[in-house]
């Protein structure tokens, strides 16, 4: 089983190697699936791996430094886990009032979500808000997604909001996984960001580029430095 001293030492792995490398250290015992290259210079692995449910499944996000976040989830898309691979911070899942359902947003076009987070430092988070099918589809590199419409909030212990975000995504059925796409983010101090991080190619087992870690594209522009992180905002697992 993926434990927190393995994917936090996958992380130290990866920023100890030169960049040149660029090849995934794939934990051992698990199997990737799917190398995503998108915009705004990230680069995100999926796999699955022995001693987890057969439904859970590991994405690992990478931009021009190396892998920085690294998330857990189950079938239904709930957030069991994520991890800061510079700090070492966690999140895990706590009370739910409203879990996730993958397989409600499929049945029904829409899924909405109440639950809770709680990091290793303490802090307790609410998360509020759903997921819609737009009943677009877009074909990216030979693979069918479909397109979704979100809305979501963060509130603190005390209930005052943190931030919100509001965007399009995009989900694989038969993967059961979201992908980013062009969204909205504001915080409670007036900040306000947009970001445009749509998949662009896929690699999967046997194809050229999969397990590459070099993010491709919009490496070089000011963007790629100022990407929302976890804890500010994104990125949604």
């Amino acid at each position: 089983m993926t434990t927190l001293r393995t994917v936090l030492a996958l992380g130290a792995c990866w920023l100890a190697m030169p960049a040149s490398a660029g090849q995934f250290p794939l934990p051992q015992g698990c199997t990737a699936y799917a190398t995503v290259q998108m915009r705004s210079c990230l680069v995100s692995q999926h796999y699955r791996c022995e001693g987890e449910p057969e439904d859970n499944q590991w994405a690992v996000q990478s931009d021009g430094q190396g892998p920085f976040f690294a998330n857990l989830i189950d079938g239904e898309t709930r957030w069991l886990q994520s991890y800061d691979l510079y700090t070492g911070e966690q999140d895990r899942l706590g009370e739910e009032n409203d879990p996730a359902s993958f397989s409600e947003l499929l049945e029904r076009g829409r899924d909405d979500f109440d639950f809770f987070t709680e990091s290793s430092y303490g802090e307790l988070r609410r998360y509020v808000g759903h997921d819609r099918l737009t009943g677009q589809t877009a074909t990216i590199d030979g693979i069918v997604l479909e397109q979704t419409e979100f809305e979501l909030t963060a509130y603190d212990s005390d209930g005052a909001e943190v931030w919100s975000r509001k965007g399009n995504q995009y989900v694989h059925r038969g993967w059961r996984i979201f992908f980013p796409g062009t969204e909205h983010f504001e915080n409670a101090f007036g900040d306000k960001a947009d970001t445009v991080e749509n998949p662009v190619e896929f690699a999967l087992p046997g194809d050229k580029g999969f397990l590459e870690n070099e993010p491709k594209y919009d490496c070089d522009t000011l963007t790629a430095s100022l990407k929302l992180t976890p804890t500010d905002g994104g990125p949604r697992p």
